[in-house]
C-alpha cells in the first residue's frame, strides 16, 4: 500500500529538483529523504528518479506518477479544509502569513491583545518574504499588500482593507546637515539588486554616489537612521520613527492596498472568523497612519 507521506517526498524531490532542496522544504534531514523515496520505489517496483549533475530528473515512471501524486495531495487538501471549515470551536492552531514590517511595526500589539482574549486559540505568525499558499494549507489567513486587485487567485475570499502609502526618509540629523548645506553623498539605500530610481536623482535632495545595499527591512532602516542617504519605507514606519524625517519633494503614489484573504471552507472556522473581523477592525482603525495623512510633513 501506498504511504502518503512518501507521495509528500516525492512531490517534493520533483517539484526542487534535488535532494538536498527537498529536505530543506520539509525541514528533515538529508537521508530521510532518500529513504523515503526509495520506499515508494520499492512499493511501486519502478524507479522515480535519474540523478544526474545538474540534480534529480524524473523518469518516465516519475512522470506518470506525478500526475497521480498531485491528484493526490489536491484530494488531501480539500478533504483537509472541508473538515477544517466545519470546525466552530475557538480552540486549537491558526496560522497567520503576513509581510515581517506589518508585524514589527505595526500589528503586534493588535495580535498579542487577540491572543489575550482567545487564549485557547494557538498563533503561529509567519512572517518570511514567501508567498504563503492557502489552498494548500500553508496558512489559514494572509494579510497581504496588493497592487492590483486583478492579481488575487479567484479561489481566495478576500476582505478589503486600508490603502498603503510610502514615502522617502532619511535621518533627521542628515536631513539637517542637507539643509546647511553639507556637502557628503547621500546614497540611496535598498534591500535588492535594483538600481537607484531616475527620480532619486532629479529630487530636490538628490542622490550622489553608489548606493547602498540591505539585507532585510530592518537593516534598512537603521542604515538610514545612522545618516547613510535616502529610503523608501512604508508612511507608517517613517512616520512613527524619531529619528526619521520624509525627505522634502519625493512623495510616492500608492503603494497597494492591505487585503486580508481566507480560502474556502477555512473562512467558516470560528477562530478565522474572529481572527479576521478583529484585525479588520483595527485595521481600518489604523487607515490615516497608513495613508501616511498621521503626522505633519517636514
Amino acid at each position: 500500500m501506498i504511504d502518503w507521506d512518501d507521495v509528500r517526498y516525492f512531490l517534493a524531490v520533483a517539484r526542487g529538483g534535488s535532494v538536498r532542496a527537498a529536505a530543506g522544504r520539509l525541514e528533515v534531514n538529508h537521508s530521510t529523504v532518500l529513504r523515503r523515496i526509495a520506499q515508494l520505489e520499492e512499493c511501486l517496483g519502478a524507479q522515480m528518479f535519474e540523478k544526474l549533475p545538474s540534480g534529480y530528473r524524473l523518469t518516465a515512471s516519475g512522470e506518470e506518477v506525478l500526475e497521480f501524486a498531485n491528484q493526490m495531495e489536491a484530494s488531501s487538501h480539500s478533504l483537509e479544509t472541508r473538515i477544517f471549515g466545519r470546525d466552530q470551536s475557538a480552540r486549537g492552531l491558526l496560522r497567520v502569513t503576513l509581510p515581517p514590517f506589518l508585524a514589527t511595526h505595526l500589528l503586534m500589539p493588535d495580535l498579542a491583545d487577540f491572543a489575550r482574549l482567545h487564549q485557547d486559540i494557538e498563533m503561529e505568525i509567519l512572517t518570511t518574504g514567501e508567498v504563503a499558499n492557502l489552498t494548500n494549507r500553508e496558512a489559514d489567513v494572509a494579510i497581504r499588500i496588493v497592487a492590483d486587485r486583478k492579481t488575487l487567485p479567484l479561489n481566495l475570499h478576500g476582505l478589503k482593507g486600508p490603502e498603503l502609502y510610502s514615502s522617502i526618509y532619511m535621518s533627521r540629523d542628515r536631513l539637517a546637515a542637507w539643509r546647511a548645506g553639507a556637502a557628503d553623498p547621500i546614497r540611496w539605500i535598498a534591500i535588492d539588486d535594483h538600481g537607484i530610481p531616475d527620480w532619486a536623482h532629479e529630487a530636490e535632495v538628490s542622490t550622489t554616489g553608489v548606493p547602498f545595499r540591505a539585507p532585510d527591512a530592518e537593516a534598512q532602516i537603521v542604515a538610514a537612521q545612522q545618516g547613510i542617504g535616502m529610503t523608501k519605507l512604508p508612511c507608517f514606519v517613517g512616520d512613527a520613527d524619531p529619528l526619521l524625517a520624509r525627505v522634502p519633494g519625493t512623495d510616492l503614489p500608492m503603494h497597494g492596498t492591505l487585503w486580508l484573504l481566507t480560502q474556502g471552507e477555512t473562512r467558516k472556522t470560528k477562530r478565522v472568523r474572529l481572527f479576521t473581523e478583529f484585525v479588520s477592525r483595527r485595521l481600518a482603525a489604523y487607515a490615516p497612519l497608513l495613508a501616511g495623512l498621521s503626522v505633519s510633513r517636514d
